[in-house]
């Protein structure tokens, strides 16, 4: 496991862990690569979080200094940092984010040049050189110092890339939408009042410091309450920097990851253009889309947790839709990562075409009850591997059969293994991840 970088970038509480010296080490480190064999041209975004500023400018300062030129596309969404580097012949992107987390952490996201996740051995000389283990870069000078130039345009051109990819008007349309406080706050309603649609937005007044506070789609109470409060036909909830689209219902219900990859799943198999006849999910995905899938004569695909590896899954194979339960979903004929704007406008697609409620198209699909504990350790291989463990996760799935299941999971951010059970009842659920935790405690 990488030192600093984990599955979605460098991330941690600003000025703790991620410091401003890390930013411009990461920048130096960038820009320097990146200048080689030509002038390196990197584009960065944000979101609205107060240290997305001082992070920008650190990225700035090195990436300059390197000799490599800095393009700003300011407060941005992640998934148009993708899409901006691999439509305009970027090196690489950056984008400053903590995702979902709260406003006191932040975090560094690189995208390659084909608007993929960095290489983990790019990640891996950067740490070297961010822990002085390597070699001092050289400094550029003269005319080969970088500059650094304003690309809003580039933002702009995203915004009409996704306007573009409707098939319909959203006419007569009602629809709600909890930018989360921020990156799509000056970005989503632009996108659906020019679509047609009736526009309601919640969480659109960014203030540095209450990004995904109450709100977006870690919140998703609050647009369920919106949704029934005006009834809204849909409503779409977003996450800091738009990379996750949770849904709502016209009767309020959540409407996750694992719901949209069934209903979409389906309508692409519908229309021919499910490749592979195959989705791609993680192992953390419900018991009932995997169900759902096969009565609709849909494959499946399973990765381990984080988009990073749906992706790299997708890739290989050459399939066009996965995602995970908590609204990373891919389009890949589309995007090269997780877009929750791009999701809100997949899901538009199937409900306007099919006629069909959101409620409607979601109804065959039945969700086991799941239920989730993290028990913390020091050694999580030498647990998950342990004898006694092993034995009473064996014992659970035997007696489980089809009607449920049992998962260990390492965490790949934290000291802790998250032990989930899916079963018939909420009460059996936990009663086996009791149970399993009772072990684990045990052996610890």
């Amino acid at each position: 496991m990488s030192k600093y970088f984990g599955t979605d970038g460098f991330r941690g509480e600003a000025n703790k862990v991620l410091k401003a010296d890390d930013a411009y080490k990461i920048g130096r480190y960038l820009g320097w690569y990146y200048s080689r064999e030509h002038r390196g041209r990197i584009v960065i975004g944000k979101d609205t979080r107060r240290s997305s500023y001082m992070f920008e400018y650190a990225l700035v300062a090195g990436i300059t200094a390197s000799g490599s030129d800095a393009f700003l596309l300011h407060v941005t969404t992640t998934p148009s940092v993708a899409y901006v580097v691999r439509t305009e012949e970027f090196d690489c992107g950056i984008m400053v984010s903590a995702s979902h987390n709260p406003y006191y952490d932040n975090g560094i996201k690189i995208i390659d040049g084909n608007g993929h996740k960095i290489a983990s051995d790019i990640e891996e000389a950067m740490e070297n050189y961010i822990d002085g283990i390597v070699e001092e870069l050289p400094f550029a000078t003269g005319e080969a110092v970088g500059t650094a130039t304003d690309y809003a345009i580039g933002r702009n051109r995203y915004i009409g890339y996704l306007i573009s990819l409707a098939t319909r008007s959203y006419k007569n349309m009602r629809v709600g939408l909890d930018c989360s406080n921020g990156s799509t706050s000056s970005i989503a309603k632009s996108v659906f009042d020019a679509l047609g649609a009736k526009t309601y937005v919640i969480g659109n007044e960014p203030n540095g410091l209450n990004i995904n506070k109450d709100c977006g789609s870690t919140h998703i109470e609050n647009l369920q309450k919106f949704v029934l409060e005006n009834k809204l036909d849909v409503g779409f909830a977003f996450d800091g920097d738009a990379d996750r689209c949770i849904a709502v219902d016209e009767t309020g219900m959540e409407v996750h990851g694992d719901y949209i990859l069934y209903v979409c799943g389906k309508y692409l198999k519908e229309n021919g253009r499910l490749e592979g006849n195959t989705v791609v999910a993680t192992i953390m995905s419900n018991l009932g889309l995997f169900k759902a899938l096969e009565k609709s004569g849909i494959d499946y695909l399973k990765t381990t947790v984080g988009d990073k590896y749906v992706n790299e899954a997708m890739v290989e194979h050459g399939y066009v839709l996965g995602g995970e339960q908590s609204g990373h979903i891919i389009f890949s004929k589309h995007a090269t990562t997780g877009d929750g704007m791009l999701t809100a406008i997949m899901l538009m697609e199937v409900i306007l075409e099919k006629k069909q409620s959101l409620h409607t198209l979601c109804e065959n699909m039945k969700m086991y009850p799941q239920y989730l504990q993290n028990v913390r350790v020091i050694d999580k291989k030498a647990i998950i591997e342990n004898e006694a463990v092993q034995r009473k996760k064996h014992e659970i799935e035997k007696m489980l059969g089809e009607n449920g299941r049992i998962i260990l999971r390492e965490s790949g951010t934290e000291p802790v293994i998250r032990v989930m059970a899916e079963a018939t009842t909420d009460e059996l659920c936990r009663q086996l991840v009791e149970k399993m935790v009772s072990v684990i405690e045990d052996n610890i």
